[in-house]
């Protein structure tokens, strides 16, 4: 175990040229305000330094909250912003545990469509998702399925400030998406029906019907028909509380 004054005083941090990214953004970013003691305690589970964009985020920084609210990224966890740490998310141990660690990958950001993207864990197939060992997979709630997006932590951070999510998205948004989003809490997200994931949606996504509900739920029923429709069981998606 490295002690927290080890990962913390390192050379060239990441955290000042990660502010100076976000006032830089192409796309809207709000950051939110850490929990300190609870960006304690994620970092010395996580093992990582602060020179790292994961280690940064995780201690400086409350989680970020892009597109006006449409994505959000986990760090230390903000009281005051409502959003969970990456260690509630991913239901880290009270204290450090050396034996411990996310089996199938570390979830790092939900979407308010109940997508979930996830740093893979050391053996990805095992746990059947794609990509390799520490990159970024999307669980996408239109295929019920995991898409490797081929990236590690930092870049997909890059990608997200710089609008890479403007293409990515660019067939789950409909007009209005952006207000829609934005009047949401921190613990919603947006129910579509007809689903994501079926003809309907797919052919007129404006004319589906759109409600707020806790992001858990959102996430839970795609999991459900992931495993009764296939193509299988997505496995851990994040623990979301009761929002």
């Amino acid at each position: 175990m490295r002690e927290f004054d080890e990962l913390t005083q390192v050379d060239d941090p990441a955290w000042p040229e990660l502010q100076q990214t976000f006032t830089a953004a192409a796309v809207p970013v709000r950051v939110l305000p850490a929990d300190p003691d609870e960006g304690r305690r994620c970092l010395l589970q996580l093992q990582v330094t602060t020179r790292s964009v994961l280690g940064a985020l995780t201690l400086h920084c409350g989680g970020l909250v892009l597109d006006d609210g449409w994505l959000r990224v986990y760090g230390a966890g903000s009281v005051a912003g409502g959003l969970p740490s990456l260690g509630r998310v991913n239901g880290f141990p009270g204290e450090f545990d050396a034996h411990w660690h996310p089996a199938a990958g570390l979830v790092v950001g939900h979407d308010v469509l109940g997508g979930v993207f996830c740093l893979n864990g050391s053996d990805p197939a095992g746990s059947g998702r794609p990509g390799a060992p520490g990159q970024l997979t999307y669980f996408a709630p239109d295929t019920l399925a995991w898409e490797a997006l081929d990236i590690g932590h930092s870049a997909w951070i890059d990608w997200l400030v710089s609008g890479g999510t403007e293409r990515f998205y660019a067939g789950l948004r409909w007009p209005g998406w952006r207000a829609e989003a934005a009047a949401l809490d921190l613990s919603q997200g947006i129910s579509v029906v007809p689903f994501l994931w079926s003809k309907e949606a797919h052919e007129d996504l404006a004319a589906t019907s759109r409600r707020a509900v806790p992001l858990r739920e959102v996430v839970g029923v795609a999991a459900d028909f992931a495993r009764q429709l296939g193509p299988a069981d997505p496995g851990f998606l994040g623990l979301l509380g009761e929002g």
